[in-house]
Order: C-alpha cells, then sequence, then structure tokens
C-alpha cells in the first residue's frame, strides 16, 4: 500500500475511534438502554415503519441473515415485536412493534435526540453549519447510491435569518477562497441591509437555494439606481456543498423570471473577473460583456465587469 493511502487509511480510522467514543457507541448499553448498537438500529427501523420483513431489514441494515434472526427472536421473546404471516406471500412475515415495542423505542429516540442536543448547543451557529456541511459531504461521498438525482434541490423567497445567513458566508467563502478582506463583507452587509429595510417586494426579490433542506445559494434582485428599466442581479453565491448541481443556473434563471414578470426590459449585475464559475453561468444565461474596468478593492487588484441582459 502507498504511503499517502497508508496515511490516509490511518486518518479515517482515528476518526471513527473519536466518533464512536464521542456518540458513545462503544457504552455496554447504548443510551443507558438495554440494546446493543445494532439492536437499537434493528428497532429503529422497526419504529419508523408500520411494518417491514426480516428480508427488507437485511437489505437495510447490511446484517447477517443469522445474526438478525437472533435479534428478533429476542425481540419476541420480550414481546417488543409481533410476527403476522404476510397476505400476499405465505412464506413470508411482516414483523411490527408491539406497544411495549413502540414504548422501547419512544424512550431510546428520545434519548438519542436528547444526546445529539446537548452536543451540539454549545456550538456557534457557524459551527454548527459547518458541522453539517461536514457529514452532509461525507454521507454523500460515502454512499453508494449518492448520486446527484438523488438530490432535492429548491430555490425559494427569504426567510427570517437568511439574510444574516447570507452575509456570513459570503464573508467567509470569499476570504476562504480569494482572500478578500473585511472590506467586501461590509459591502454585502451594506447591500443586504438596504434590501431588506427598503425592499419593493413586486419588483424586488432575495432568493435562498437549498439541497435536502440545507442551505447553499442565494441571490437577490433590485431596481438599478440610475436605470428604473433595468433590474440588477446582486449577490450570487453557491456554497461548495451545491456546486456541480446547476443551482446557481436555477438562481439566476429565477432572477431572470421574476424580473420579466416584473416589467423590467433588461438585467444587468457588476462582477470581477477572477470569479470565472459565475461568469460562465452568466454567459450560459445569455448576458454579454459590456463594460471592464481596473480597480483596488478588497484587498486586491481586481478588474471589475458590468454584464447586461434583454428581457
Amino acid at each position: 500500500m502507498h504511503v499517502d493511502s497508508d496515511a490516509q487509511v490511518e486518518a479515517v480510522r482515528r476518526f471513527n475511534r473519536f466518533y464512536t467514543r464521542r456518540i458513545g457507541v462503544l457504552d455496554e448499553g447504548l443510551l443507558a438502554s438495554a440494546f446493543t448498537l445494532t439492536q437499537a438500529r434493528v428497532l429503529f427501523e422497526l419504529g419508523t415503519r408500520k411494518t417491514v420483513t426480516a428480508g427488507q431489514l437485511i437489505d437495510i441494515l447490511g446484517l447477517d441473515a443469522g445474526y438478525l434472526s437472533r435479534i428478533l427472536q429476542s425481540f419476541v421473546d420480550s414481546r417488543l415485536i409481533q410476527r403476522q404471516r404476510s397476505s400476499e406471500d405465505g412464506r413470508r412475515a411482516q414483523l411490527s412493534l408491539t406497544a411495549k415495542g413502540r414504548k422501547a423505542f419512544g424512550t431510546i429516540d428520545r434519548s438519542s435526540r436528547n444526546t445529539i442536543g446537548e452536543m451540539i448547543t454549545p456550538l456557534s451557529p457557524a459551527q454548527r453549519e459547518r458541522l453539517l456541511g461536514a457529514m452532509l459531504i461525507l454521507e454523500e461521498t460515502l454512499s453508494e447510491c449518492g448520486t446527484i438525482s438523488e438530490r432535492t434541490i429548491a430555490v425559494r423567497p427569504y426567510r427570517v435569518g437568511d439574510v444574516g445567513w447570507a452575509i456570513e458566508q459570503h464573508g467567509r467563502l470569499y476570504a476562504k477562497e480569494f482572500g478578500w478582506n473585511m472590506e467586501f463583507e461590509a459591502l454585502v452587509a451594506t447591500l443586504f441591509a438596504r434590501f431588506a429595510t427598503h425592499h419593493d417586494s413586486e419588483s424586488e426579490q432575495f432568493w435562498v437555494a437549498e439541497v435536502n433542506g440545507e442551505r447553499v445559494g442565494c441571490v437577490f434582485v433590485v431596481r438599478n439606481e440610475k436605470d428604473p428599466r433595468a433590474a440588477q442581479l446582486r449577490c450570487l453565491l453557491v456554497d461548495p456543498r451545491g456546486r456541480g448541481l446547476g443551482v446557481g443556473r436555477r438562481l439566476v434563471d429565477e432572477c431572470i423570471h421574476f424580473a420579466k414578470s416584473a416589467g423590467y426590459a433588461r438585467m444587468l449585475l457588476w462582477t470581477n473577473d477572477t470569479l470565472t464559475a459565475a461568469r460562465r453561468i452568466y454567459e450560459n444565461a445569455g448576458f454579454s460583456l459590456v463594460e471592464e474596468s481596473s480597480h483596488h478593492s478588497f484587498g486586491h487588484d481586481l478588474v471589475g465587469q458590468i454584464w447586461v441582459r434583454t428581457l
């Protein structure tokens, strides 16, 4: 095995040891219950379904048939589950929780929620966002079925909390990826504050993109200050978790559709030449570059660009 591969394998093993200790799966009873981790996983699948067969549990959990059979028999002996012959196939039994089983499931489910809640409560909102993002990336990367088609992508109007999130994301991502200083975050904060306090909802709007319910992008449209017939697209952002999924194009398409319905004759935007990914989105959406000018902003020498599209 290559040296780099050895180091990577050890890094994964180290994470596994840390995480299993952190959530207590090595304790004799999971979540201070009488159940082992595997028993609790079986109980959870039974508790979240009306009925399920042993074969389905094997597929879902990847357990050995004999091992699962022993767990199920112990549940029957403890009167946690009941078996009923399938009306469609007499060779199969439908499994479901008894009243005692539902009570046991409820107890362990609440304990799990409380334990996780206690673990993440001390974290700041930014730390929670980073943790959940990392977990989503880990799940998708290691999932055999983690294809783009299985992700749910949605674009919605903004809600309470989205403005603050968008400002923080802009500052953090642009500092990390381009080295821009706090001057940029201050500009973004000013633009969003102006929108939040003075926008006309009939002709100006702010959207947030989500992937599987997690915020990954945003954009907003306002009326151009010098040309009332022109809509201005501002603050397009796509988090790394949403890239490669068409999120940026969907956000821009939402802006174009809204601007047309609001009666604008054209749409314009200002960006910088270093933002190559955004430029490709604008080009594909029908925008044309009409003006460039050099400037020093955000701690760097940049080339500003104005792009325009007829609606």
